[in-house]
């Protein structure tokens, strides 16, 4: 690839994650003077203590959240299409997120739980339990194929338990429930961001470190076994790798569509390779900035009022997969 475009993209993808990361601190439901939120940021608050909490205490963490959370989701998607060979396989393909929502559906509706910390932890158990199902018939099942279509009945398996949930429900429980289920990147508080954090820098840092077999197994699996790659045990690992990224995005922020799956498509259109060595960071920048932007996108300005996460993020992945869907003879995606 042109060493010159590859700067030019890593160039503009930073810039546009700083913008972005900026705009989200200086735009919102609460119009606050530039200036002021610079002296805010500066840690001079006199005069400012209302406008220091709005600053510091949502737009902050909320900016974060989606840097992270943009981040680990289209990595997630990237590596899934990768392993999968399919173009449409997502971070939720595998029934991950709909274990998340089973445990939180357990703990709003059956537990009668309404802590923000109940709900992560009922989340992650749900993911990690779905998961641990995954790894297992990934054990007896050599076919990646196969394997995505158990992930799929899964997900069917857990969808059908929460709806029974629900129709057993209370209309105040159902009503939580469904809140949570539109996604949110402004529930992650100042001191529960660390935890966030954590678990998706170390995600995306086993990401990158799987590089190689990922360029290994666009080749084949028997090509890749030639090369040295133990194919079974890069199957595991990146299955577990978008799990942990999938089940904390899924947990702290809700379930969040389109990211994971239309970002890396984007990435690769960018880049015109499948090379995962410049396609993983890239699809890493471009899907801080999608999530960045999705998160300035529910702000209505001048009315206050804030729309739901999955009313947005369809409006910028569906175009792009119905491009991908159209045009996915002339596009050489895993080469």
């Amino acid at each position: 690839m042109n060493k010159r475009k590859l700067q030019w993209i890593y160039a503009g993808l930073s810039l546009a994650v700083v913008a972005l990361f900026c705009g989200g601190l200086f735009y919102g439901a609460v119009h606050i003077p530039f200036k002021d939120v610079v002296q805010i940021l500066l840690r001079n608050y006199e005069g400012k203590e209302a406008w220091q909490h709005i600053v510091l205490e949502s737009r902050l963490p909320q900016t974060v959240t989606a840097l992270l959370a943009g981040a680990s989701l289209a990595v997630s998607g990237l590596m899934l299409q990768t392993l999968f060979k399919n173009p449409l396989a997502g971070p939720s393909i595998l029934g991950i997120s709909d274990g998340a929502n089973l445990g939180v559906a357990i703990a709003m509706i059956y537990l009668g739980a309404a802590s923000y910390l109940t709900t992560i932890v009922a989340a992650l158990i749900g993911a990690f339990a779905v998961l641990l199902i995954i790894l297992g018939f990934s054990r007896k099942v050599s076919s990646n194929v196969m394997l995505l279509i158990i992930g799929i009945m899964v997900g069917y398996l857990a969808s059908s338990v929460i709806a029974i949930l629900n129709f057993h429900a209370s209309a105040d429980k159902v009503h939580q429930f469904v809140m949570w289920g539109m996604g949110d990147f402004s529930g992650v508080s100042l001191s529960k961001l660390p935890w966030l954090a954590g678990f998706s820098v170390a995600g995306l840092l086993c990401a990158l470190l799987l590089t190689k077999p990922l360029n290994a197994l666009l080749l084949g699996d028997a090509y890749a076994a030639n090369l040295g790659v133990n194919v079974r045990r890069a199957r595991v690992l990146i299955l577990i790798c978008t799990g942990v990224l999938t089940a904390v995005v899924t947990a702290f922020c809700g379930p969040i569509s389109f990211i994971g799956l239309a970002v890396p498509h984007i990435a690769r259109l960018l880049l015109g390779s499948s090379n995962h060595r410049h396609l993983l960071p890239v699809t890493l920048l471009a899907g801080a900035c999608v999530a960045l932007l999705c998160s300035m996108l529910t702000v209505l300005p001048g009315s206050g009022n804030v729309l739901p996460l999955s009313a947005i993020t369809p409006i910028i992945g569906a175009p792009v997969i119905i491009y991908v869907i159209v045009n996915r003879k002339n596009i050489h995606y895993f080469n």
